[in-house]
C-alpha cells in the first residue's frame, strides 16, 4: 500500500530526525554559555540533560505519541506536533532563568519523542516495496546533517567565530549596550535555535500538505480499537511481545555506547589525542560528515544488499574504534583519524538504521506506531539511567576510563550476537506479507 513517488514525503517527514538531533547538539554546544549567564550548578546541568531531546524529555513524548500516531493517524502528528517544538525553541530563545530554560528543553524533547515513532511508520508505509530501507537511510542521514550543520554553526557564532561580530551586534541591538558580557555571549545559543526553529517552520509546512498513510487509512476502515486495545494487544500477542524484546536489545545496547560518545568524543581528543578543544569540536563535526557520507553511499544498495552484511559492517567500525581506544592507538594523529573515520562510518551503518527500518515493518498497522514509541521510551530513559551510571564508571578524572571502554565493547558484542541471532528476513516484501507471516490474518 505504498505511494509512488515516496521520496518527496521521506525527506519531508526526515526533518524530523534532523531536528531531533539538531535539538541535542544545540543544547551541549551552548550548555557553558547558558551556565555562566544564569550561574548554573552540576545538578542544573544535569537537569537539563535528564529533560531533554537526548534522554526523558524524549522518551515521555514517544510513548504518547506512538499511540496517538496509531490512534488518530500519521498525518494528525505531523500537523500539530512541529507547533509544539516551535514553542519549546522559542521559550529557550527567550529563556532569562532557569526555570524557562528547563521549561524549553522538556517541551522541545517531549516533541522530538512524539514525532519519532510516526515519521518511521510514515516513511515506511509509504515507501515503495524495493525503495523501504533506502528512505529509511535517507532519515538517518538527516540525523547526520543536523549535528554537522548546528556544529557548524556554534564554531561560527561562538564567542571569536567567524559570525561573532554580527552576533555581538545582534545582542547590542536587542538587550542594549548595558548587557552583561555573559548575557552577550549567550546570544549565539539562541541564534543557533533560531535556525532550528526556521527549520522547524519549514518541515511544519511541508508535513501538514502530506497525505494521510494509506496503510493507517485502510486499517482504520476495518478496525475500531481503541489506543487501551492495541496497548494490551502489544503486551499480550507473543510475537509482538518476543519482536519488542529483540528491536529494544540490539538498540538498547548500540545507544548506551553512542549516548555516551558525546562525553568520551571529547575526552579522547583532548586527553588521549592532545588535541585542544577547537581542533576535538572540528573533529566532532567531521565524524558527522563521515555518518552522511555512509549512510550515503548504503542507502543505494540496502534493498539489494542482505541486511546481515551492513549490520555486521557497522558494528565492526564500531568494535574496531573501541579496541582502537584500548590499545592506545589514538595517541598518534593517525590514529586518531582513523578513530574519527570508524566512529562515523558505525552511525552511518548503524543499528539505528535497522531498528527504525524492522521496527517499523515487524509490527502490524494498528500498534506499528506505539510499539516503536514503547520501545524507544525504554531506550531513552534507560539511556539517562546509564548517564548517570556511567560517570560513576568513569570517575571523577577519566580514572575508570579504560574499564568503560570494555563496558562498551560489552555492549556492542551483545547488539552484534543477538541482532544475529533475532535478524528478520524482510528485505523486497511488503509489509502486508510480514505481518501476516508473523501474526496471521486479522492484523
Amino acid at each position: 500500500m505504498a505511494n509512488n513517488g515516496s521520496l518527496k514525503s521521506t525527506i519531508a517527514v526526515s526533518l524530523n530526525n534532523y531536528l531531533d538531533a539538531g535539538a541535542i547538539v544545540a543544547g551541549a554546544s551552548g550548555v557553558t554559555l547558558w551556565q555562566n549567564y544564569l550561574g548554573l550548578s552540576e545538578m542544573h546541568l544535569g537537569w537539563l540533560n535528564a529533560l531533554s531531546a537526548n534522554a526523558l524529555g524524549a522518551a515521555i513524548g514517544a510513548i504518547i505519541g506512538g499511540f496517538l500516531a496509531d490512534r488518530f493517524g500519521r498525518k494528525f502528528i505531523f500537523t500539530y506536533n512541529l507547533l509544539v517544538y516551535m514553542t519549546g525553541v522559542l521559550i529557550i530563545m527567550l529563556s532569562y532563568n532557569f526555570p524557562m530554560l528547563l521549561c524549553g528543553f522538556l517541551v522541545t524533547g517531549i516533541s522530538v519523542g512524539i514525532g519519532v515513532p510516526a515519521s518511521w511508520t510514515y516513511i515506511s508505509e509509504s515507501s515503495e516495496v524495493n525503495n523501504r530501507g533506502r528512505n529509511i537511510c535517507i532519515s538517518q542521514m538527516s540525523w547526520g546533517i543536523g549535528p554537522m550543520v548546528i556544529l557548524f554553526f556554534g564554531m561560527l557564532f561562538a564567542p571569536g567565530g567567524a559570525w561573532y561580530g554580527p552576533v555581538e551586534s545582534l545582542a547590542g541591538l536587542f538587550l542594549g549596550a548595558d548587557a552583561s558580557e555573559e548575557a552577550v555571549r549567550v546570544f549565539s545559543s539562541r541564534v543557533v535555535f533560531l535556525t532550528l526553529f526556521i527549520v522547524a517552520f519549514i518541515a511544519w509546512n511541508l508535513q501538514r500538505q502530506l497525505e494521510e498513510s494509506a496503510e493507517f487509512t485502510a486499517n482504520k476502515a476495518k478496525d475500531k480499537s481503541s489506543i487501551m486495545d492495541n496497548i494490551k494487544l502489544l503486551f499480550t500477542n507473543k510475537t509482538a511481545v518476543k519482536t519488542v524484546a529483540f528491536l529494544a536489545a540490539i538498540y538498547l545496547t548500540w545507544n548506551l555506547v553512542a549516548s555516551v560518545m558525546g562525553f568520551f568524543m571529547p575526552h579522547i581528543y583532548e586527553t588521549a589525542g592532545g588535541l585542544d578543544n577547537e581542533q576535538a569540536n572540528m573533529l566532532s563535526c567531521i565524524s558527522w560528515v563521515f555518518v552522511v557520507v555512509t549512510t550515503f553511499i548504503i542507502s543505494f544498495f540496502v534493498d539489494k544488499v542482505t541486511h546481515r552484511f551492513f549490520y555486521i559492517f557497522g558494528l565492526a567500525a564500531a568494535l574496531t574504534a573501541w579496541l582502537l581506544i584500548i590499545g592506545g592507538g589514538v595517541q598518534t594523529i593517525g590514529g586518531i583519524w582513523l578513530f574519527t573515520i570508524l566512529w562515523g562510518i558505525n552511525n552511518g551503518s548503524s543499528v539505528q538504521v535497522f531498528y527504525a527500518l524492522w521496527g517499523s515493518e515487524l509490527f502490524p498497522a494498528k500498534f506499528r506506531a506505539g510499539a516503536q514509541g514503547f520501545m524507544f521510551f525504554l531506550v531513552r530513559g534507560l539511556s539517562a539511567l546509564w548517564g548517570l551510571i556511567f560517570t560513576f564508571i568513569y570517575g571523577e578524572n577519566g580514572e575508570g576510563f579504560t574499564l568503560a571502554a570494555y563496558c562498551m565493547v560489552a555492549l556492542l558484542l551483545i547488539s552484534l550476537i543477538v541482532g544475529l541471532i533475532g535478524m528478520p528476513n524482510t528485505r523486497g516484501r511488503s509489509l502486508d506479507d510480514i505481518v501476516k507471516e508473523r501474526y496471521g490474518e486479522g492484523y
